[in-house]
């Protein structure tokens, strides 16, 4: 018996991959037009967070880190995942925290948004962070990273320019961009 999604029928499921970040399965389906077909979800298990911390002079920093996936290097916002059922604040603070050694007083939450939602439920959620005091930067065993401090005005054109192409961090910038255009930063 076929299982109803939305318009969508699903005859049969199969679990192809998983590990602890991700999960692919196979679905053969029958497509809201009728035809028989199949179609690949990826699963996400944890919320991809992203902080923009601004300090009293409009500076931000940028993260600066190999990307497997792309075989390429990439300046991003400090980001990661933080798990479901723990405050998406209290991720991005622990990210913050363990990229750039940054702790933030003040928060508030900046976008919420679904990633590359065709194949997958991948959902964000960023934040700007200011009343800044650094620390100790502890990033993981698997990050290699570099740390730049810049004007904002100078990351805004990074994203114009095609410098920065991290979604999350593109996204996240041009929202922070609009407030700063308005007069509505709260820095």
């Amino acid at each position: 018996m076929a299982e109803k999604r939305g318009p969508w029928q699903v005859l049969s499921r199969k679990q192809v991959y998983d590990n602890r970040w991700i999960g692919l399965t196979h679905h053969d389906v029958i497509t809201p037009g009728g035809d028989p077909g199949i179609y690949g979800t990826i699963h996400f298990k944890n919320v991809a967070i992203g902080v923009l911390p601004i300090d009293a002079e409009l500076h931000t920093v940028l993260v600066g880190q190999y990307r497997f996936s792309l075989d390429a290097y990439s300046w991003e916002i400090p980001e990661g995942g933080g798990a479901f059922g723990v405050d998406p604040q209290e991720s991005a603070a622990r990210e913050l925290r363990e990229e750039t050694g940054l702790r933030a007083r003040r928060w508030q939450k900046l976008l919420e948004c679904d990633l590359s939602n065709s194949v997958t439920d991948e959902r964000a959620v960023t934040f700007l962070a200011w009343e800044l005091e650094q620390g100790e930067a502890a990033p993981e065993s698997t990050e290699e990273l570099q740390i730049r401090r810049l004007p904002l005005i100078e990351v805004f054109r990074m994203v114009e320019s095609g410098e920065i192409r991290d979604a999350l961090s593109i996204m996240t910038l041009q929202a922070a961009q609009l407030l700063y255009l308005q007069g509505r930063l709260p820095v």
